[in-house]
């Protein structure tokens, strides 16, 4: 039933809702909104826009506080890549909110529920929902628990294929590129394979809904094997890069 599936996520996201419509309306895409005859919610878009708006104050008040050496272009570039499309979708998976998107009939058979700018918009539209169910300090305290949580590590995967190229480059390392090993699954919810090549040696591969998305994770990938690799390196004085 759709009133316990609401309580699983009230306690994965380690909030409960008053008002329990609001929580509905930010999981309800217009493609569901639309199939409902009776009982009709509207979809998330408004409570969207609300979040967008908080998560943006939230997540600048945030950044000045704690990087008070930041220029003013360092902070617009560090809160774009915290709150951008790709950012905010990953932080929704590791809550699983995907799972709990209400989707129409046609927009789940074209894979929907995997699609970056569904769940971002739906975690964008639950911060909206908790503003308008308990105020800012609740909001502050979700977008501090599943966005603003271990920003090290997250940015490094948000901006991998930035630090990576930033890293080749300085080291004179060989070119960089991005090669599509295979795609794999029907056409409306494709799996693409890619390895990111330094010179000739394989560095890293990723898989993704789209190249970009399997470009972002071969980059990661790729930065996580250069970290393990420079800490062996500081232990034993080995070279290289792990290639496959």
């Amino acid at each position: 039933m759709l009133v316990d599936r609401l309580a699983q996520l009230e306690e994965k996201i380690e909030y409960c809702f008053r008002d329990k419509k609001l929580l509905r309306q930010a999981l309800t895409h217009s493609s569901y909104s639309n199939e409902q005859k009776i009982n009709k919610l509207p979809d998330y878009e408004r409570l969207e826009f609300l979040g967008d708006a908080v998560l943006e104050l939230v997540s600048s008040d945030h950044i000045f506080r704690e990087n008070p050496e930041m220029s003013e272009g360092e902070l617009t570039k560090f809160r774009s890549s915290i709150v951008c499309e790709p950012a905010l979708a990953f932080c929704a998976r590791q809550i699983g909110l995907e799972e709990f998107i209400l989707l129409g009939r046609g927009e789940e058979l074209t894979g929907g529920r995997k699609r970056d700018s569904i769940i971002s918009d739906v975690m964008e539209a639950t911060i909206g929902a908790i503003y308008l169910d308990s105020g800012i300090e609740e909001a502050r305290a979700f977008i501090g628990r599943f966005i603003l949580s271990d920003l090290e590590h997250k940015q490094l995967f948000y901006d991998a294929k930035t630090i990576l190229q930033e890293e080749i480059q300085k080291e004179n390392g060989g070119v960089l590129r991005y090669e599509l090993v295979r795609e794999e699954g029907p056409e409306h919810d494709k799996t693409f394979v890619v390895e990111v090549m330094v010179g000739d040696r394989m560095a890293g591969r990723g898989n993704g809904h789209s190249k970009k998305a399997a470009e972002q994770h071969a980059a990661y990938e790729a930065l996580l094997r250069r970290k393990t690799v420079s800490a062996r390196k500081n232990q034993t004085g080995a070279d290289g890069i792990p290639c496959e």
